[in-house]
């Protein structure tokens, strides 16, 4: 009677072993597949699926009914891009560069040139004249198109635009039937004061060329430097309190005459001028904009010829 009280009793013990063992065995695995959580954080909600982005609207993208469903894509480096009219970077941030095209547009870079990302595409024209980043401010950035190049396949602009946040947008300020502008130029103090050197048409007459300037950040414009509707101007520089310019005379077989080429400097602001070299007949180059140069300190302008490409020095 003893042994099968003790054969009871070890059977019931062994029951209550192997059930605290699944007991634990079930815990232990049921933590496993629940994530620890902090004391007090809410519980995490299941993840959503992503929803797909917006297809963003094609650049330059047709509204004609007929040509809408065209849409332009890139297919690499097919060609090259051109050649550089023009680069400005911000002299407080040396990072920040334009580089502005005769035929590819306005590209910037904010990380030294180690990438480039196109501004200009959705904007009137892909040629690019010159670009000029206000001194005092620079989110203000004047981009005159037009290419200043004088050869055969010059690409033509259609005036002067204005940007306010560093490149985001650009605002279309005037000149539209100057074709060509050549540089831009603006007071270091002022950004609303604005020189702007218009070449004008390359193969044929226009009135709107010569210097332009405005005092109201392109609202209006003042055109203080007239010769004729052939001739254009290729250069400003800005040696406070005088600005250099360089003037050229086009004609059809894209050859510069040397009739009406001269330095000129200018006094009072803008409001005349005074011949300082005039090239008559001789072979003064003036297809190009950097074929001459401003001494800061003797304020004399030197001129590179076209048959000796030699330096000639010029008081003004």
């Amino acid at each position: 009677m003893k042994d099968r009280s003790r054969s009871v009793y070890d059977l019931g013990l062994l029951i209550v072993i192997v059930s605290a063992l699944v007991f634990a065995t079930i815990s232990v695995h049921s933590q496993n597949q629940t994530a620890p959580q902090t004391p007090g954080a809410p519980a995490q909600a299941p993840r959503a699926t992503p929803s797909p982005s917006p297809t963003p609207t094609p650049i330059n993208w047709s509204t004609d009914p007929l040509l809408k469903r065209f849409v332009w894509r890139s297919i690499g480096p097919a060609s090259m891009g051109g050649r550089i009219d023009d680069i400005a970077c911000v002299e407080q941030n040396p990072y920040i560069i334009y580089v502005g095209f005769a035929t590819n547009g306005l590209w910037k870079s904010t990380n030294n040139g180690t990438t480039f990302q196109p501004i200009f595409d959705t904007y009137g024209t892909h040629s690019i004249g010159d670009v000029a980043i206000a001194p005092s401010d620079q989110n203000i950035v004047w981009v005159g198109t037009g290419e200043a190049n004088n050869r055969q396949s010059s690409s033509f602009g259609d005036g002067i635009y204005k940007s306010t946040d560093a490149g985001k947008t650009f605002t279309k300020m005037g000149l539209e039937d100057s074709q060509t502008i050549a540089r831009i130029v603006i007071d270091p103090k002022d950004p609303n004061i604005v020189y702007v050197a218009v070449l004008g048409h390359l193969f044929g007459p226009n009135k709107e060329r010569g210097i332009y300037k405005t005092t109201d950040g392109g609202k209006t414009w003042n055109n203080v430097k007239f010769i004729d509707e052939d001739t254009g101007f290729t250069d400003l520089r800005w040696t406070l309190p005088t600005a250099k310019f360089f003037t050229r005379l086009r004609t059809s077989d894209a050859v510069p005459a040397s009739a009406s080429m001269a330095v000129d400097r200018e006094v009072e602001s803008g409001r005349r001028s005074t011949p300082a070299r005039r090239g008559k007949n001789s072979k003064a180059v003036g297809c190009q904009k950097d074929y001459w140069d401003v001494s800061e300190s003797t304020s004399r302008v030197r001129i590179q010829t076209s048959s000796t490409r030699r330096w000639k020095w010029a008081r003004v």
